[in-house]
């Protein structure tokens, strides 16, 4: 039976304010190696986010979420065409000490990406972003485009040395092996990818994104220890796979599986209610780390019913 998120997230509406109440600030972690330190739960910017019909509503819900103790703020040029962040910078103009900025640029062109970002601080309505991430790496020759010479990559690093960005990052929940390999190749400070207990990816599907089972890895196994090897901030997204796995697991277990993963500063959701916000708010004030076991069991359920089992056994399995 299909479960809405709404009745999916009531079941912790009473235990949520019971946290909200009893604890005063979401807990906060170290992003990397750039130093920055931030909430364990970020606002996302996304189609969710472009849900809320009125403007002054979201505004409101953007405000809700930074006086409950959300730190870190994540968008992208290609919500909405700019909209999401026009609509983020009418907030940054008043409250943007103390938040953590983070936008995305899909182009991969650099004159183009030079154009879209410039419109971005306006459209932000600040004079620099925290961190700028490169949107949505899909494949080897999505790679190759970034890293030209004319590239979105070049334009980053300049950004970057001009003080425009504090930092620069990479994005993906479409291939982990790509990904792993610009992590390799490249002097990312973060990196954002899909992190989830089903240990699946996601790709362009009718009506948005699906859960990739056809991945033979997973960010977790592939990507992710590249990440915390050059100690770079990593934020994970995808947490409930794009409503997939609503309904199969509590919320805060699927929230507290990706942070508990090693190397994890952060999660970050998409809030197109007020309650969702009041939810997700309390359970990261809540959160606890998950045991190594009961994250495996968890995981085990997830991708058996997600059919991504096999690939899980695989991408850890040694003959001997």
């Amino acid at each position: 039976m299909k479960i809405s998120r709404r009745d999916f997230l009531g079941t912790a509406a009473i235990t949520g304010a019971t946290a909200l109440a009893a604890t005063d600030a979401i807990p906060t972690r170290i992003l990397g190696r750039t130093g920055a330190r931030v909430s364990i739960l970020a606002m996302g910017g996304g189609s969710r986010f472009l849900m809320y019909p009125d403007e002054d509503k979201a505004l409101e819900a953007l405000n809700r979420a930074f006086d409950l103790g959300i730190t870190y703020m994540d968008t992208a040029y290609s919500y909405g065409n700019g909209r999401s962040e026009e609509r983020i910078g009418k907030v940054m103009k008043t409250r943007r000490k103390g938040i953590f900025l983070a936008t995305k640029i899909e182009a991969r062109k650099g004159d183009e990406a030079q154009r879209i970002l410039e419109g971005s601080l306006k459209r932000l309505q600040t004079d620099h972003l925290d961190l700028i991430h490169v949107h949505s790496l899909t494949d080897e020759k999505d790679l190759g485009e970034v890293e030209a010479p004319d590239g979105v990559l070049k334009v980053l690093l300049k950004l970057r040395d001009q003080k425009v960005t504090r930092f620069i990052g990479i994005t993906s929940h479409t291939d982990p092996a790509v990904l792993k390999m610009a992590l390799e190749r490249h002097d990312f400070d973060c990196t954002q990818m899909a992190l989830n207990a089903a240990r699946a990816g996601m790709q362009s599907g009718k009506g948005g994104m699906v859960l990739n089972a056809d991945l033979k890895t997973s960010f977790e196994d592939v990507a992710l220890p590249v990440a915390r090897s050059k100690k770079m901030g990593v934020i994970a997204m995808k947490i409930f796979a794009q409503e997939a796995l609503v309904g199969q697991a509590p919320p805060e277990k699927l929230l507290y599986y990706s942070l508990s993963l090693p190397g994890v500063t952060l999660a970050v959701a998409g809030m197109p209610k007020f309650e969702f916000i009041d939810q997700n708010v309390a359970l990261a004030k809540a959160f606890k780390p998950m045991p190594p076991a009961e994250m495996r069991q968890l995981s085990a359920g997830l991708a058996a019913r997600n059919k991504v089992a096999l690939d899980r056994f695989f991408s850890t399995h040694v003959d001997a």
